[in-house]
């Protein structure tokens, strides 16, 4: 199964309250959706419509409740699969926005063009990328069964669109759009959806001609025959070209992340990231490597590599606030020495408030605002506790030296927590040999384990033992064991020349 979309926190305790006002949404977009095709019956035919809808009031009142069912599988789809994904209203809203622009699109395709041109996969596309493959599929199913009972009770809004072509534009729905949602789960570039277009014209084509074919007989119209092949091909990419245009309009409506959008955050010339490489190099060199390990953590344990890469990278952009409060923006001087331990722990807590709002205020997807505030969950903040322990004679309250939380509520969230600690505590070591870097790995996690860190987020005891091993590996080789070179240096003449000063 993809792993696209938010990561599910299973421990989310959904109210009654939220699911009647989920399904208050529902009923508003059910009624919405038959307002759409009112105004296209209307505009397809200004003066007769009204003798339409009494002439076919049976078929009418049929449609309407067809439509209510359908909307009513979508609704126990998520309250049996994923609760916490159905109360938020704006998922709600986006999967109604793309069903009911897909229905327009194919209505007026199939009533002012040709059945054959309908855009049949643009829907499964976008919403493997917008939801994940499985909602795909689902929504797939229930689109098609859409656009076939608004084809079968309104004739194409009074076109008359034979039935055998139906049962074309149905079928066709359910393979090509299945297929584009297994091809289009791997592909990473805008380009790979053109492909993926290209690649369910095939089967396209095929249902075209068997249904040609089976209209037809041995007395086949070659020239309706080559036009249903060519319309077919031109609705594949069609539904390509649509998803491309389609889905940065959705991103930005809806805040959704998409593959797209984390390869746009997690480039270097990203606003923040630029703000971050100036302002707090030591910081951003070190989310570089948290972002390389969590990556790696993620892969190992099957979530999704992509967004814990992103947001390991904006996992500290809260030190933009004040980054020389921060040892590794620090030269020689460091402000802490002329503060007391409460206000030193006041502003190194405050980072992950200040990321989250930051991340929030630029329009970032909420797991990665997330991550950048619980990150550190409700962790002590071990340096300035013990030197106000030693200032005070032992009398300091821990929870004035502990980060505010909340703890992780993902495991990609756990994930980041595990890479940040390990790739510090690592780097302040004089000898990084395997066995000295898994102690220290393991000591993290453990520590975090009996803190309680874990608890939202349902990550196992084998995931967190699959994390220390992938992070041990990878810091081992990151921080290997180097000769000393020799202290000579190479002059104009090629003749070596013992160094002054030579640094390991």
């Amino acid at each position: 199964m993809s792993n696209r979309g938010y990561p599910k926190n299973e421990n989310r305790k959904v109210k009654a309250s939220e699911l009647v006002q989920a399904a208050c949404i529902f009923f508003a977009c059910y009624i919405l959706m038959l307002f759409v095709l009112f105004v296209m019956l209307v505009l397809h035919d200004i003066n007769g419509w009204l003798d339409f809808c009494v002439n076919r009031t049976t078929e009418m009142f049929s449609l309407c409740i067809c439509i209510f069912l359908l909307y009513f599988i979508i609704y126990f789809y998520y309250y049996f699969e994923n609760k916490e994904f159905l109360v938020q209203s704006r998922n709600i809203l986006c999967i109604f926005t793309i069903i009911t622009v897909c229905v327009v699109l194919c209505s007026l395709a199939g009533t002012y063009v040709n059945v054959y041109v309908r855009p049949a996969a643009l829907l499964s596309i976008v919403c493997v990328f917008i939801f994940n493959r499985r909602q795909a599929i689902i929504l797939n199913f229930v689109f098609f069964m859409l656009v076939f009972i608004i084809d079968n009770y309104t004739n194409g809004f009074g076109t008359d669109i034979p039935p055998q072509l139906m049962y074309y534009s149905i079928m066709r729905g359910f393979v090509c759009g299945t297929l584009a949602i297994f091809v289009a789960n791997s592909v990473k570039t805008r380009g790979g959806i053109l492909l993926t277009g290209a690649i369910i014209a095939v089967p396209t084509v095929a249902i075209a001609v068997l249904f040609e074919f089976s209209d037809t007989g041995v007395h086949i119209q070659w020239l309706n025959f080559v036009e249903a092949i060519g319309w077919s091909v031109l609705g594949c990419m069609l539904s390509s070209i649509l998803a491309i245009a389609f889905l940065p309009v959705l991103e930005v409506m809806f805040n959704r992340l998409t593959v797209f959008r984390l390869r746009e955050l997690t480039r270097t010339d990203a606003s923040l990231l630029v703000r971050l490489k100036k302002e707090a190099p030591g910081t951003f060199n070190h989310s570089l490597i948290v972002a390389q390990l969590a990556e790696s953590c993620a892969l190992a344990i099957n979530e999704n590599a992509e967004i814990a890469r992103a947001a390991a990278y904006y996992h500290d952009v809260g030190k933009l606030k004040q980054p020389d409060c921060f040892t590794e923006n620090q030269s020689d001087y460091n402000i802490h020495n002329e503060l007391t331990p409460e206000l030193s722990a006041d502003i190194i807590r405050s980072h992950v408030k200040d990321g989250y709002d930051l991340l929030i205020a630029n329009h970032f997807p909420q797991i990665i605002a997330d991550v950048a505030c619980e990150h550190h969950g409700t962790m002590p903040i071990k340096f300035f506790y013990a030197k106000a322990m030693k200032i005070s004679g032992g009398d300091a309250d821990i929870g004035d030296y502990s980060y505010l939380g909340p703890t992780p509520r993902s495991k990609i969230a756990a994930i980041v927590m595990i890479a940040d600690s390990s790739e510090a505590a690592v780097r302040s070591l004089k000898e990084h040999s395997p066995e000295n870097v898994e102690r220290v790995v393991r000591s993290i996690i453990e520590e975090r384990m009996d803190l309680e860190q874990f608890v939202d987020c349902n990550i196992t005891i084998r995931e967190l033992t699959t994390i220390k091993q992938t992070l041990v590996d990878a810091l081992s080789g990151v921080h290997h064991h180097r000769v000393k070179y020799p202290a000579i240096r190479f002059n104009r003449e090629r003749k070596a020349v013992e160094e002054q000063h030579q640094d390991d």
